[in-house]
């Protein structure tokens, strides 16, 4: 099923990212806003694994990055929160379902609706327009840019995260589920900064060692004036690819911003990281998107 034009490709290359009105209807959105609901009010966290979520390089290291529940959640279904939710108990202070920044990393394998979404004719045929020749299915999330509180997503390169060999592989595809507005935290992207490589690693740390990640290198600085906003209404999918620079605003506004977003590695000649945080189990090798 083609849902991208020529010139549509033409622009994800030129731009390294593309924004696609329409990619899903209002009553797919509805379902999967729906199940995560459930899902929310069935979760039971422990204290002891209730991980804020952040961008921020240190904060990064100090909460999941040195996280056993974050650095094994690639195959499983897992909970991570906003700051400044919880007490100095690690007990709830604002209602659970509005503590939550993001759910992940394996949504695809093991619920039902986000795997017919991840798998659709629709993502096969965009994957296949792009020229991915092998293309498996690394991660998947939720993201709930919470009303008020939902954090800043600082400039980043999703390659930092999910490094392959030759660089260029790995493309993220995030599914707006309420519209992303300019007042509740749509993305911003730097155009063409997909082609000037990398300039940070998130790295494991070796075997016995704390915290379980590190970083190497350090994110560039970016002048504000290069980035461009992209709104998209409920239903559209941006394409982001691995090497784009990109960002979120902390919501400020009373409406949230829901998303079903993971990524794509065309595995064809790639050799994926043993470094990355995210690895394949063997509950959970990488699946392939056309199987």
């Amino acid at each position: 099923m083609d849902v991208l034009t020529d010139s549509d490709v033409k622009k994800y290359q030129d731009d390294g990212y593309l924004v696609l009105e329409g990619f899903l209807t209002e009553a797919e959105c509805d379902a999967l806003r729906v199940r995560m609901k459930d899902i929310v009010e069935d979760m039971d966290v422990p204290p002891h694994c209730r991980i804020q979520f952040s961008t921020n390089q240190e904060e990064q290291l100090k909460s999941q990055g040195s996280a056993d529940y974050f650095i094994t959640s690639g195959d499983k279904i897992r909970f991570f929160f906003e700051k400044g939710v919880f007490d100095d108990k690690g007990e709830f202070i604002v209602p659970k379902e509005r503590s939550i920044n993001k759910v992940g990393h394996a949504l695809h394998a093991y619920e039902p609706l986000y795997k017919s979404i991840t798998y659709s004719d629709k993502v096969q045929g965009l994957a296949k327009k792009l020229g991915l020749a092998s293309p498996v299915i690394l991660q998947s999330m939720y993201i709930f840019k919470q009303p008020g509180i939902g954090g800043e997503v600082t400039p980043h390169q999703d390659a930092t995260f999910l490094y392959t060999e030759p660089l260029g592989r790995v493309m993220g595809l995030w599914i707006a589920l309420e519209d992303a507005t300019l007042e509740n935290g749509c993305l911003w992207f730097i155009p063409g900064s997909h082609s000037t490589g990398i300039s940070r690693r998130m790295v494991r740390t070796p075997k016995g060692t704390f915290p379980l990640t590190d970083f190497v290198g350090r994110e560039q600085e970016y002048e504000d004036k290069l980035f461009v906003p992209a709104p998209i209404k409920k239903g559209g999918l941006v394409v982001i690819h691995g090497e784009v620079v990109h960002r979120s605003a902390q919501n400020c506004s009373s409406d949230s911003r829901h998303v079903y977003t993971f990524h794509i590695m065309d595995s064809h000649d790639t050799l994926w990281s043993p470094e990355n945080w995210l690895q394949p189990t063997e509950e959970l090798p990488f699946p392939s998107l056309y199987a």
